[in-house]
């Protein structure tokens, strides 16, 4: 449980958008179960409450809860749509970090960027296009470092760019990325990276 315990404590950070008063569920505690409920395979918002339900007892028992149901589905809409998404997001980038830091061994870190465009995300009734999504995934310990959307008047070439610089990477890195990245600008950055390309994938050894 020591994952699922540094997780919950970083999910106390994200701001609660409810109110001050009638708070029967902390907000940790239902973020995290909506996340091991997506993880299971439920995809709305009364398959979280399902989940939760089946799971109850067990649920209770781990985390010393005493709950004697789930939250209502609209509870649980309520405080997803309410969250601010970039408390969410260093939130999880926290977390992966620590778990990186945890498992990495000195000299094989290795991340891959990626950008893929999100199934079910297209909304013709507000005119929204696909959301297009940047990952950094670190290869050597499969995890997800940290993600971005990409806006609809951008690329992944400036996402890219600033993902890599928030999150720090260490000179000992090799980042790949595939081949759109191969331009001028960004291997003469002050970053001093070296770069080999192909037609398909383009790799940076940060040494």
């Amino acid at each position: 449980m020591a994952a699922f315990s540094s997780l919950l404590d970083i999910l106390a950070e994200v701001p609660d958008p409810r109110r001050a008063e009638g708070k029967l569920y902390k907000l940790p505690h239902v973020l995290l179960f909506s996340i091991l409920a997506i993880i299971s395979g439920s995809n709305s918002y009364r398959g979280i409450v399902t989940f939760i339900d089946v799971h109850r007892r067990r649920l209770n028992r781990s985390f010393g809860l005493k709950w004697r149901r789930a939250p209502s589905h609209t509870a649980i809409r309520y405080i997803l749509q309410g969250l601010d998404p970039g408390a969410v997001e260093a939130a999880f980038r926290r977390h992966a970090a620590l778990l990186q830091a945890a498992r990495t061994k000195p000299g094989t870190a290795s991340i891959a960027l990626d950008g893929k465009t999100l199934r079910g995300s297209f909304d013709r009734f507000h005119d929204r296009t696909a959301a297009h999504v940047l990952s950094a995934f670190a290869t050597d310990t499969k995890l997800v470092l940290a993600h971005v959307e990409i806006g609809e008047k951008s690329s992944e070439i400036p996402a890219a760019q600033t993902l890599l610089a928030e999150l720090g990477i260490a000179k000992d890195t090799l980042v790949t990325l595939d081949a759109l990245h191969c331009q001028k600008k960004p291997s003469t950055s002050p970053r001093r990276a070296t770069s080999a390309s192909s037609s398909r994938s383009r790799t940076i050894n940060r040494r």
